[in-house]
Formats: C-alpha cells, structure tokens, sequence
C-alpha cells in the first residue's frame, strides 16, 4: 500500500487536480429573453431537463403581463443536437427567423424566436450570459461577446503589462472602445488617451503629424509637436494602421523600440513614454505577406491581439442599441419598438455593424415620427437597411451565382428558405445571406433556373 508521503503518489495527485481545474466547463444550452414589453430584456431560461414551455407568465416583465403573449405560448426543447420550437396553439402565433411556425420544427443555435411581444434568442451555452451579462454600462452596449473581448484585453494588459495592443475586426464594431479598456486598464489611466484615424491623415502629412516638426523643416514649418507627443505619459492610439506609408511604418517601429522620436526637420531625438494601441479590418497577416506592411512592425505592435466579433456575431445586443437611439432621439416624445421591428434588426447582416444599425434605427424613427406614430414597426425599416452592398448591379434574374450545395438545396426545394436551410442543417439567415451575396431571387429556384449561368424563362 502506498504511503501518503510517497512523492509519486503526491506528484500525481497534483498534476490530477490541476488538470480537473483546467477542464473546460460545459456548456449549458438554452434561450435568452432579450426583448419584452418594448423594451430590452435579458432573462436566461436554461434547458437542463431538454424541454420548456412559456407563456405568458414566464415572459412577463416586472410583474406585468403581456396580453399579446398567450397563458401557453411556446415550447422549447433540445435533444443535445438541435432545439426543436412548437407553438402551442397560441392567439398571435410564434416566429422563428421570421417565419410562423405552423408544427414542430428543428432549428440551430442562434435562431431569432418571437412570441407575442416577446423576442428570443436561443443559444447552445446560456453562460456567457449569466457570466458576462447584457445591458449598457457607461453608455456603452455590451454583450456577452464584446465583454468577453473587452475582458481578454483587460487580464492581458493587467497581468502582461505590455506595452502595445492590436485589435482587428470589421469597421464599426467598437475597436475604440477597447482601445479605452485598453488604457483605463494601464497603469495610469487618467494619462492622455489620443485617438488618431490613419485613414483620414493625407500621407504627405503623415509624419508631421504624428511625430512632429521643428522650425525651418519645410516652408512655413514650425515647432509644433505630433500626436505622439499629445499621447506622452499615456496611450495612442491608432485606429486603420494598416493605411500608413512604409516610411511612416519605419520610424513608428523605431519609436516603439527605442521610446525615442525625431521630428521632421530635428536633429536630436526626444524621449517618449506612450503605449500603443493599433486597430485595422485588414488582415495584417496578408498585408505582411504582399508587403504592404512591414513585418516586423507587425510583431512589435501584436505583442498581444484579439479579434472584436461584428454584429452578426453578437446580435443579443441589437434591441439594446434601438432602445439606447429611441431615449437619445426621441426628445419629449417617448419612442419605443416593437417586437417585430426588433427581429427585423435581428434577422439583417449588418455589414457596417453598429454604426450602420444605430444610423438606420435614427431614420426608422423618422419614418414612424413622420408618419404620425410614436411606436416602430417592421416596415419603419428601410428595405436596404442591413443589407449586404450588392457587388453588382446586375439584375437580379441575370446573376451568376455558383453551383454549390446552397444552389442544390434550394433548387431541391424550389426556392423554400426555411426547408433549404434544414436540409443543410444551417440556420436560414445562411441561406438568405447566400441568396443576397449572390445577388439571387429565390424565385428563380421555383421555375428550375436554380443553376449556374442559367438565364429566366
């Protein structure tokens, strides 16, 4: 019999323990109420015994009934794989991307569901949510993705301490918003936080700008300091990196490894202390590889990185962001949403992300004001809003499109979305982002010109 004090036993009760506390936790599926009584809401219902069924009771909000919500409105059930959704014979009906159910119906993770005035989301892992939350801190909207995001930059720059900080994603999802996590989260945090957009400075002033000039440097030159120079002490950062020149590229290497920057037109470097923050939608990676951008200035400023998730990717934070436009554009006439303008936000792409959403609920707004009302609806939203920017401006009927498993599948179904997109196994949002990046009428599928080059009867 071993011994407790046997260091064998010891070391491998050791390494067993610190590999149980490494284990990844597992998820736990389920739906998230984001939308309720025309106003954002975030209510996880988890689906550990694999079934639930909700009515009006368990959507209420603050006590307060939904008359346009059953007594029993919807059932909700997983089998380990699939979430299978059921209307229970309900007044008003339920929605599942926009479609009424009409029997049991199998769809994915992610599925926009709308019963009565409630909007729900499912999810195959509900922890997220109750780890991370969902609501607007500071004025800012935030969900479970974006805080995550904003949590990785926060360990990383607290525990690492380093010095510089790359975040990618597309344009509008919020990379200025984690460059201020990034700085708050420094060690002086009341230091200058200067902010440049690279993309809007004319390259011939590039450099002036950002480190400086002395006297006499050019015609009409004077001593004037850069923009890292504003930054001193504290963070710059620099938001579409990717469009500054090689020259440019070089002397910002310099002064990141030296801490050191010349002027245009001096002769005697200046000591600097700034971190730097960069940002770009680029893939630096390829720009490296093209050589549009400099290698090693790539791995100076990634000593750390992480990607901030478009719209698309986080879309439980979509009705927070019409409510957070209806308080600041409403004025003295209280505006508030549907829920079926909700999941109409819900269903679209949204390629400019938050920035596009926030400027199209605005003329949503307008639209309903304008029309009399103080309340949106579906058709307040604009037929393009959302949508991808078509790559050509052929007509629909001559477009080419390629001849892939979408096209099978739908010319399988004549043109049906939702029976497509089973017979996938993807969510329909897929198939319908297929049909617009294509720039195809699904129409086309019902009269058998589902196919590559094919031309309309």
């Amino acid at each position: 019999m071993t011994s407790v004090s046997d260091p064998k036993q010891t070391t491998t009760d050791a390494s067993s323990v610190d590999h149980k506390a490494r284990a990844p936790i597992a998820p736990v599926p389920g739906l998230v109420v984001v939308f309720a009584h025309r106003r954002p809401a975030q209510r996880v219902f988890r689906l550990e015994e694999g079934v639930i069924e909700l009515g009006r009771l368990e959507l209420a909000e603050r006590d307060v009934l939904d008359s346009n919500v059953s007594r029993k409105h919807v059932r909700v059930a997983f089998d380990g794989t699939r979430f299978e959704i059921e209307d229970l014979r309900s007044r008003n009906g339920t929605f599942a991307s926009g479609s009424r159910l009409t029997g049991p119906t199998p769809v994915p993770a992610g599925t926009v569901v709308r019963a009565g005035g409630a909007v729900l989301l499912l999810t195959g892992d509900t922890l997220p949510f109750k780890r991370h939350g969902l609501d607007i801190r500071d004025g800012k909207v935030g969900g479970p993705a974006l805080r995550q995001a904003l949590e990785t930059i926060r360990i990383t720059r607290e525990v690492g301490m380093v010095q510089s900080f790359l975040i990618t994603g597309e344009s509008g999802t919020g990379k200025e918003l984690a460059a201020q996590t990034f700085h708050a989260c420094g060690p002086k945090p009341n230091a200058p936080f200067t902010a440049v957009n690279c993309a809007t400075i004319p390259k011939e002033l590039a450099e002036r700008l950002l480190f400086g000039s002395r006297r006499g440097a050019f015609s009409g030159a004077t001593d004037a300091p850069g923009h890292v120079h504003a930054a001193h002490g504290g963070t710059l950062f620099l938001d579409e990196i990717a469009e500054l020149s090689p020259e440019v590229q070089s002397k910002l290497l310099r002064m990141l490894e030296t801490r050191e920057v010349l002027r245009l037109g001096a002769t005697q470097y200046e000591k600097v202390d700034v971190s730097v923050c960069a940002a770009t939608w680029r893939d630096l990676r390829s720009e490296v590889r093209t050589g549009r951008f400099r290698e090693d200035l790539y791995f100076r400023i990634g000593q750390a990185e992480v990607r901030l998730p478009p719209l698309r990717e986080r879309i439980e934070e979509i009705p927070w962001h019409i409510q957070q436009v209806l308080d600041e554009c409403g004025g003295e006439k209280k505006l508030a949403a549907t829920s079926a303008f909700v999941e109409a936000c819900m269903l679209r792409a949204w390629p400019g992300n938050i920035r596009e959403l926030r400027s199209e609920v605005r003329r949503a707004a307008a639209a309903a004001v304008s029309a009399g009302s103080d309340v949106l609806i579906a058709e307040d939203l604009a037929k393009t809003a959302g949508r991808p920017i078509a790559e050509s401006h052929a007509p629909a009927s001559s477009a080419k499109f390629p001849s892939d498993e979408y096209a099978a599948a739908l010319a399988a179904e004549a043109g049906n979305i939702v029976a497509a997109a089973r017979r996938l196994g993807v969510h329909r949002n897929r198939v319908r982002r297929w049909l617009e990046r294509h720039n195809v009428d699904p129409e086309r599928f019902k009269t058998g010109n589902g196919r590559t080059g094919s031309s309309p009867h």
